[in-house]
């Protein structure tokens, strides 16, 4: 028991560490590049450096979403916090939405009127880019599976170190080419990697958010591990949804036959209850029903 617990406290610590390791990084190489951004007027760099700006705001959301999954339940909470974790992850998925738009709508105004920008240089402070957003999502590329806020902080970082490439790679043909319409190209490009790189992350919260099934949970496959046992003869009102963005639950009727021995029913539960953690499901609510017995709620 200690040792466990001593793991789980392990992994908890190092995560955190990940985390402030990767806000603090991020928010440094926010200011450099927005610095240079401006000095350099280059659009993409701005762009970019907006980018890291919200990977900065969804670090430190994660970051407290997973602390207060870690809430003890209490009189008013009595699941604790660990919904708090879907809602901020819907929250983040919102923001980098907002951040496209932005720079969106100046790219737009960028490409009526091209302006000249120091490729070399541009290049240089993205090549930064390259190596701080690498570092950073390799400290969460441990736990990605996990939980989806950390999953969500680990796509983000990697998506921005292939944008910081591209970036470098913009720069260099500037700096050969006088290119300078590439700048607002880039910067286009950039906002359809963080909307590609996003919409998964809304999509899977949202259900979350709404009770959904989670993915990666197969309703017929949970179905047929609760009739893995021989005394289930049926199996009905199936509801699995999230607690947290690691933690499933069910609630389900399972009918047994009508002479099953009432001594027999936690034992039954408990072993169902096992085959549901091979689903991903680890709360489970079990109703037991006899055969022939009219089913108490038939409405849900």
């Amino acid at each position: 028991m200690n040792s466990h617990h001593q793991t789980g406290s392990t992994e908890l610590s190092g995560v955190n560490r990940a985390f402030i390791i990767g806000i603090l990084l991020n928010l440094l190489f926010v200011v450099i590049e927005f610095g240079a951004g401006f000095f350099l007027n280059s659009l993409a760099l701005i762009s970019d450096a907006g980018h890291n700006l919200s990977d900065v705001a969804s670090l430190t959301l994660a970051m407290v979403a997973f602390r207060l999954a870690k809430v003890k339940p209490n009189q008013t909470f009595t699941y604790g916090l660990r919904k708090s974790t879907i809602l901020i992850s819907l929250l983040n998925a919102v923001i980098l939405l907002i951040v496209i738009g932005a720079i969106a709508l100046e790219s737009i105004a960028r490409l009526k009127e091209p302006q000249p920008v120091q490729g070399d240089y541009m290049a240089v402070v993205a090549g930064v880019g390259i190596i701080i957003n690498t570092v950073t999502a390799l400290l969460f590329f441990k736990n990605r599976e996990k939980d989806l806020n950390i999953k969500g902080a680990f796509l983000h970082l990697a998506a921005d170190a292939f944008v910081s490439l591209g970036v470098v790679g913009t720069g260099i043909i500037i700096g050969f080419t006088a290119w300078y319409w590439l700048d607002t190209a880039v910067s286009f490009a950039i906002v359809i990697v963080i909307l590609i790189s996003t919409w998964g992350l809304l999509r899977d919260s949202t259900i979350l958010a709404l009770d959904g099934v989670p993915r990666g949970i197969d309703l017929e496959k949970v179905k047929v591990a609760i009739l893995s046992s021989k005394e289930i003869k049926d199996v009905h009102h199936i509801h699995v949804w999230a607690m947290s963005t690691t933690e499933n639950a069910l609630t389900a009727h399972i009918v047994v036959a009508h002479n099953f021995p009432l001594s027999s029913f936690e034992p039954l539960k408990t072993e169902v209850q096992k085959a549901l953690l091979q689903q991903e499901i680890q709360h489970s609510t079990l109703e037991i029903e006899l055969a022939g017995d009219p089913c108490a709620t038939n409405n849900i």
